[in-house]
C-alpha cells in the first residue's frame, strides 16, 4: 500500500523524467500516424531463402526507426506461397484496411472512410532499372489497388558509405581515410558495377563520385547487363595508371545472379567486393523514401562524416 509521500514497502518509485526545456532538448522521437499506408517493399530477382533473409533485415531496420510501422514484402517473381508477390501482397493490405474499416462500423465507432493509398511500394533496387521498374508498375496496375511507388534508393551518400564497407570487409580498401595503417590489397582503382543500362550508369556515377572521395581513388561506373562494359572500363583505369582493380556492385544483391558478378570480376581481372545487401543504411533509405512520400520525413540518414 502507497502513501502520499511513496509507497509503504520502501522501494523505489522510477518517476518520469521531466522534459529538457529550451532549444537543446530531444525531440519527440517520430511514430508512424495511426492508419497510414503500408510500406511494400517490392524485391526483384529470382526468391530464395537468402533473398527472404536479406528483404526481413531491411523491413526490421526500418521497422527500428519507424515505431508502428506497418511494412511488408513482395517479389516480382514470387509465387504467393512461399514468396508472396507484390501483386498479391498490395490486395492483401486493401483488403484489411477495408476490413478494420467495417469492423469500426459494425462496432459504432464514429471513424473516417479510409482514402488515400493503401500502400507506398519502395522498390529495392540501389539504381534504376527500366526493365525490373517496369515489372513493378505492371503489378501496382494488376492489383488495381491505390498505391504509390517511390523512386529507387540511390544516388545517396549513404550507399557510398555502405560500398566503402564492404570493399573494406574483402580487404580491398582502408576501413577510414586515416593514414595509421595500410592494407596491402588495397584496390587502387574501383569499378562500380550497375545494371539498367545507361541511365543506371549514369546515376551509379554519381555515387562513385563520393566514393572516390571517401577513398582518394578513381572509380567508374559499368554496366553488368551490357557485354563487354565491366572489362573495357577496367582497361580504361589501367590506361590511367591503376594496377590494382577492384568491382564493387552498386547492387543490393537479389536483382542479378551472383555467378554474372564472379564472371564479369574475372573477365576484368579484377577483385570483387560483396553487394550491398541489408547495410543499415539500405533500411534507412528504404523508410526516407516512405515517409518522404507521406509528407511526414523525419531528417534525411546522413552519411558517417568521412574521417
Amino acid at each position: 500500500m502507497s502513501s502520499p509521500t511513496g509507497p509503504a514497502s520502501g522501494l523505489p518509485v522510477r518517476m518520469p523524467r521531466p522534459r529538457q526545456p529550451g532549444r537543446h532538448r530531444r525531440p519527440e522521437p517520430l511514430v508512424a500516424p495511426e492508419g497510414a499506408p503500408a510500406l511494400v517493399l517490392a524485391v526483384p530477382g529470382t526468391p530464395s531463402a537468402a533473398t527472404r533473409s536479406l528483404a526481413d533485415e531491411v523491413v526490421s531496420i526500418a521497422r527500428s526507426e519507424l515505431p508502428g510501422l506497418d511494412a511488408r514484402i513482395g517479389y516480382l517473381d514470387g509465387d504467393d506461397a512461399e514468396f508472396p508477390t507484390l501483386k498479391s501482397v498490395l490486395a492483401r493490405a486493401a483488403d484489411e484496411r477495408t476490413a478494420r474499416y467495417e469492423q469500426a462500423v459494425a462496432a459504432g465507432v464514429d471513424v473516417k472512410e479510409p482514402d488515400g493509398p493503401v500502400a507506398v511500394v519502395v522498390p529495392l533496387l540501389a539504381g534504376p532499372d527500366s526493365a525490373l521498374l517496369r515489372q513493378v508498375r505492371q503489378a501496382l496496375m494488376e492489383s488495381r489497388v491505390a498505391a504509390e511507388l517511390t523512386d529507387v534508393l540511390g544516388p545517396h551518400p549513404l550507399l557510398a558509405e555502405a560500398l566503402h564497407v564492404r570493399l573494406s570487409e574483402a580487404g580491398l580498401a582502408r576501413a577510414d581515410r586515416a593514414r595509421l595503417f595500410t592494407v596491402a590489397t588495397a584496390a587502387d582503382g574501383i569499378v562500380l558495377a550497375s545494371i539498367g543500362g545507361d541511365e543506371a550508369v549514369q546515376a551509379a556515377g554519381i555515387t562513385g563520385m563520393l566514393l572516390a572521395a571517401r577513398l582518394a581513388v578513381p572509380v567508374m561506373a559499368a554496366a553488368l547487363d551490357q557485354e563487354g562494359s565491366i572489362a573495357s572500363v577496367a582497361d580504361q583505369l589501367r590506361s590511367s595508371g591503376s594496377q590494382n582493380l577492384a568491382l564493387a556492385p552498386y547492387l543490393v544483391g537479389p536483382e542479378i545472379d551472383a555467378g554474372l558478378l564472379h564472371e564479369a570480376a574475372a573477365e576484368a581481372g579484377c577483385a570483387i567486393a560483396e553487394p550491398l545487401g541489408a547495410y543499415p543504411a539500405i533500411g534507412k533509405l528504404a523508410l526516407a523514401k516512405y515517409t518522404t512520400a507521406l509528407g511526414i520525413a523525419p531528417p534525411q540518414p546522413q552519411g558517417t562524416p568521412v574521417r
